[in-house]
């Protein structure tokens, strides 16, 4: 893959949240879905997700004894990975649902109830932040990035692993009618919240694409700020550095 470049809940709802994501029912809703969510997320995405959380990890190069906040860390998916490379991982969620699944599958890591914009942590905390799949869930983009930020340490690192905007039109046709035609009967059938699911298919065609994303990055004040699109730009990991003197190395590929 080429380098970066740098251009630089538990009952079901009776309605599912707009894309106004009003932090009380993005809430129920994840509550609803967090039991099959890791089921659904693989059926989704064709078994890929496993593939995209693992280059977070290569992206995010977790050290051994790092402190690292995994923000919208779900069932811990992501976190799982990070605290096998011997970094201290935090898990952060909003959704109740999604922490007592995440004690339950990995009672190894430690799990917190948190809002994204109103982090229960004090500043320059953490080594490094991730966040994979929950920034477009949140309400306020800018005020996420810049609660990270305070968060993170100088010289630390965020990724954000995140749904994208395919970079080939053909695909990127393809793309959206798999989110708008086929997603919606897989949720049917397979998801008891398929309404949840719908707001999760918009919530990914309304979010915004590689390069405004990072614009948003270096407008909270991450410098840095460099992407590499995954499984043709359905995805991407964006990357960056809270400002500090230290030279950073380049995105592995």
């Amino acid at each position: 893959m080429s380098a970066l470049r740098m251009e630089q809940l538990r009952p079901t709802l009776d309605r599912r949240p707009t894309l106004d994501k009003e932090p009380d029912e993005v809430k129920m809703m994840f509550d609803s879905v967090a039991r099959r969510y890791d089921f659904m997320n693989g059926l989704a995405s064709l078994g890929q997700d496993r593939l995209w959380r693992g280059q977070v990890r290569d992206a995010l190069d977790p050290q051994p004894g790092e402190l690292i906040l995994d923000l919208a860390a779900g069932t811990g998916a992501s976190a799982a990975p990070l605290a096998r490379a011997g970094a201290r991982v935090v898990g952060v969620d909003l959704s109740l649902g999604m922490v007592e699944q995440g004690h339950r599958r990995h009672p190894e890591l430690q799990f917190v109830l948190g809002d994204a914009l109103h982090l229960p942590f004090g500043d320059a905390m953490f080594d490094a932040a991730t966040i994979s799949f929950g920034l477009r869930n949140v309400n306020d983009t800018l005020a996420a990035l810049r609660e990270l930020r305070r968060v993170v340490r100088p010289g630390g690192r965020l990724v954000i692993c995140e749904f994208s905007t395919p970079t080939w039109p053909v695909f990127r046709t393809t793309y959206n009618a798999w989110i708008k035609k086929v997603m919606p009967r897989f949720a049917r059938v397979a998801s008891a919240d398929p309404a949840a699911y719908a707001y999760l298919m918009e919530s990914i065609l309304d979010w915004p694409d590689q390069s405004t994303l990072a614009g948003l990055m270096e407008q909270t004040g991450w410098a840095e700020v460099e992407w590499r699109n995954l499984s043709g730009g359905a995805v991407a990991l964006h990357r960056a550095w809270r400002p500090s003197s230290s030279p950073t190395a380049a995105l592995p590929c």
